[in-house]
């Protein structure tokens, strides 16, 4: 139990995480990665050595640190790490690992001076209240999953119906269960975890739903990373007709109730998810306007699919942005930007939701701020691990 003055403690720690957090949060990721080998699968190595995980890690305790006393204003991030750690079946006993090393790299870091004990016992009760929740909430979203239609828990073996070639770099993955039974009807822009067994050992990764719900089969749609093992994997070694365990549907990077047109903004691959909440947007009767940025028209996926239900839907526009656009096949040529996106959109009366790599969704946020499109009508999800958007 985390007493008034551990709380004052916490915060008083706020100065030095945020001067020197991700030394502190790099300290503690070597120490775990390299003394407790088990809990490497649930790391992507990339990740880490992009130090885009540290930085996550070193904001996450900061906000944490300046919300001591204010949990009501974690609810989000509560909400997004939970259901990411349900989609790696993140278990409680992990829990107490990351707890150890991280108040050893509190120590370590910091030096007795400034760690001091009453310093440490209040990071020790802070962790394991966060852990707590943390735990009983992923126990919740476990559950909820098991005993919903079609719904199990932990991992579930699916096998490859189709593989669709979608663009030079993307490609989708038909997925049906090897036991022929029901599958959760996910909600459009929810992810599926993997767990892969290689030689070199275990990887887990999670992937965005590229389909609208059916109850039948999830598809995801895989950009090949230049160093990505289990990216490269994918495309190039599994075949129709091969097995691949896959954890239950999470996330809340989802479509709230339609009351307002919609815009959906995504760059590269974080398009895969707008396609399924490009379906559920178009059962409505809003104003639906999708743009998505790309290098070029090669790299660009579901292009003839997006133009069909264009053709279809006559409260749908689309906007293609290319840096490339050699073959016109776009209607700009060069970066989305503020200017494009005040054109493009109709008015501030509007739900926005974007994705895609950290500097684009960055530029976006900035964007739609000073547009004066109020927070609560924008949506947005990071790939990879939560980074503070700057």
């Amino acid at each position: 139990m985390l007493s008034p003055e551990q709380q004052v403690i916490i915060k008083s720690t706020v100065p030095l995480l945020e001067a020197g957090g991700e030394q502190l949060t790099q300290h503690f990721y070597n120490t775990m990665l390299s003394e407790y080998t088990d809990v490497r699968v649930l790391f992507n190595q990339a990740a880490q050595d992009s130090g885009r995980q540290p930085r996550a890690l070193a904001n996450s305790l900061l906000m944490y640190a300046k919300n001591i006393d204010s949990p009501e204003n974690l609810q989000d991030l509560v909400e997004l790490v939970t259901h990411k750690h349900a989609s790696l079946q993140i278990l409680p006993e992990q829990y107490i690992i990351v707890g150890t090393c991280l108040l050893r790299a509190i120590k370590e870091v910091l030096g007795d001076g400034v760690a001091t004990d009453d310093v440490m016992e209040a990071w020790k009760n802070a962790y394991f209240a966060l852990a707590d929740l943390l735990t009983q909430k992923e126990e919740m979203l476990y559950h909820e999953t098991e005993m919903a239609e079609g719904g199990w828990r932990g991992e579930r073996l699916f096998y490859v119906a189709d593989k669709v070639k979608e663009s030079d770099v993307i490609t989708s993955f038909y997925l049906k269960p090897v036991d022929g039974k029901a599958i959760i009807k996910h909600k459009a822009g929810q992810y599926l975890g993997f767990r892969f067994i290689f030689l070199a050992g275990e990887q887990r990764r999670n992937y965005s739903i590229s389909n609208k719900t059916n109850g039948e089969y999830y598809r995801i749609s895989v950009k090949r990373e230049p160093e990505g093992v289990v990216s490269n994997y994918l495309h190039d070694e599994v075949k129709i007709g091969d097995r691949l365990r896959v954890y239950p549907p999470f996330g809340v990077f989802t479509l709230q109730e339609p009351s307002r047109p919609i815009a959906l903004i995504s760059a590269g691959v974080g398009i895969t998810p707008m396609i399924p909440l490009l379906e559920e947007a178009l059962t409505t009767d809003q104003p639906v306007y999708f743009i998505h940025a790309a290098q070029n028209h090669g790299v660009d996926p579901f292009y003839d699919w997006l133009h069909a239900k264009a053709a279809e839907h006559p409260n749908l526009t689309i906007f293609k942005c290319y840096e490339d656009n050699e073959l016109n096949k776009a209607h700009h040529e060069g970066l989305l930007n503020k200017e494009l996106i005040a054109k493009l959109l109709p008015s501030t009366n509007m739900d926005v939701y974007f994705l895609g790599p950290t500097p684009f969704m960055a530029m976006v946020k900035l964007a739609l701020t000073e547009l004066g499109y109020p927070e609560e009508q924008c949506h947005y999800e990071f790939f990879g691990p939560a980074e503070k958007l700057q």
